[in-house]
């Protein structure tokens, strides 16, 4: 028996989602008294042993062309194949969009009860307990899954990384489903910090008045080494591109800290940032609803508090 992780890779590369997953994976395999399974799909530049590092007892790598195109059905006939070999009866995914993809066709591929959106680690093992986030994460509720096998998915960010000492031994996976996507073209958001990662955030509303004035929300990032992100409006109007979008209906983060210049707080805004750990609020509008949400506020005119508070991290960093 064990515990089977499915360790996303992009382009190769491991992300830090990947290693939150594995060491996730194995809490929940030392809880059961089990080892865990890393399953790496598709071509790989790093070395897959490294995951033993995050907790990983051993790594199946299915290194299959035909799986280097992401393809859900396919995917999730590999994770299936290693958690009939290896007589899993916990399979783990982060909620990254692929992860979100995979679950659904490896719940029926496999006959196993799914649980999403899982925001911390099980409560019970037997039977699988856990806590997830509900109503767009405005709340939590508490699933107990009454099959025998569970896939369980969860918030990305919303873990932690952790490492273990030991080593993996890493072996070629074999008996998946051939892939029958076929992809013409990719477009790729650009930042240097993905915002499903990011532990720091800074967010720009309609308060910016224009796309021109941007590059204030991108200093401050800079400086803290944060992602940027925006509102649903921002990105309607083409200020900036949909992949920054965060709400209900763009991505949804967990950072630690979340900084939203010139947002009001719409519910369908709360409920993409609800879950970052500090929320601190700059609007000119005493009234606007992101203060009760806040657990820092600034009523005052963005061109004016967000220029001091970037001069102060500066003054911070050198010293």
């Amino acid at each position: 028996m064990s515990v089977v992780v499915f360790a996303e890779q992009w382009e190769g590369k491991f992300k830090k989602t990947t290693f939150e997953a594995v060491s996730y994976g194995r809490r929940v395999a030392d809880m059961l008294g089990v080892p865990t399974v890393a399953v790496v799909i598709g071509s790989l530049d790093e070395d897959a042993a490294q995951l033993a590092t995050y907790g990983a007892n051993k790594v199946v790598h299915f290194n299959a062309s035909s799986l280097n195109s992401f393809d859900s059905s396919a995917f999730a006939s590999a994770l299936k194949e290693v958690a009939v070999s290896e007589e899993a009866q916990t399979v783990i995914l982060s909620g990254t969009s692929n992860g979100k993809s995979v679950v659904p066709s490896l719940a029926i591929q496999w006959g196993a009860a799914p649980i999403t959106n899982v925001a911390a680690l099980p409560d019970s093992v037997d039977p699988m307990t856990v806590k997830r986030g509900a109503f767009s994460s405005k709340g939590f509720v508490t699933y107990t899954a009454h099959e025998q096998k569970t896939v369980l998915s969860f918030i990305p960010n919303a873990i932690g990384v952790a490492e273990f000492p030991g080593e993996a031994i890493v072996e070629e996976g074999s008996g998946a489903a051939e892939a029958r996507v076929q992809v013409k073209g990719v477009d790729r958001a650009t930042g240097s910090v993905p915002l499903p990662e990011a532990e720091l955030v800074v967010s720009g509303g309609r308060g910016l008045k224009g796309p021109e004035n941007w590059g204030m929300i991108e200093e401050l990032a800079e400086l803290l080494g944060a992602g940027t992100a925006c509102s649903k409006p921002v990105s309607d109007m083409h200020w900036r591109p949909h992949s920054e979008h965060v709400g209900q209906t763009g991505i949804a983060i967990n950072p630690n800290l979340y900084i939203a210049v010139g947002i009001s707080g719409a519910i369908q805004h709360l409920a993409g940032v609800s879950n970052s750990k500090v929320i601190v609020v700059i609007n000119s509008d005493a009234e606007a609803p992101f203060f009760k949400a806040a657990d820092y506020g600034v009523v005052g005119d963005a061109f004016s508090v967000l220029p001091q508070l970037t001069e102060a991290v500066k003054r911070f960093k050198q010293g």
